[in-house]
């Protein structure tokens, strides 16, 4: 199963996401869970990159799959801010609707950080 998990900080702007685990849906190749999480998720980080204008800091596993985690560090505009949030919404959404067709694949918690 894929565990997609959502971090907001204290104004409910989504800061970070992390992605583990493979939703076995088919054989290697053949996933359609695996492939539709993948694009929509690695569009995502591409859009705050070529969009929004800053590079996210980004860990991925590259080799095995299974793992995509990104987080928002580095002090950006307040454009950059709206434009990564259009972003990093609309990829919640996205995964929300493979949530909904494939329930027993993907599942999704969303968390406030504590305030410092």
């Amino acid at each position: 199963m894929i565990k997609a998990n959502f971090h907001r900080d204290e104004h409910g702007d989504i800061v970070s996401f992390s992605l583990t685990g493979h939703a076995d849906a088919g054989k290697t190749g053949k996933d359609i869970v695996c492939a539709a999480v993948s694009a929509v998720s690695i569009g995502a980080v591409n859009g705050i990159e070529g969009l929004a204008g800053f590079e996210p800091d980004v860990i991925a596993d590259e080799v095995h799959g299974g793992h995509l985690q990104m987080a928002i560090k580095t002090a950006i505009t307040g454009e950059q801010l709206h434009i990564s949030q259009i972003l990093l919404e609309n990829l919640l959404l996205e995964l929300q609707s493979i949530q909904d067709q494939y329930p027993d694949r993907l599942t999704i918690t969303t968390k406030q950080l504590e305030q410092n």
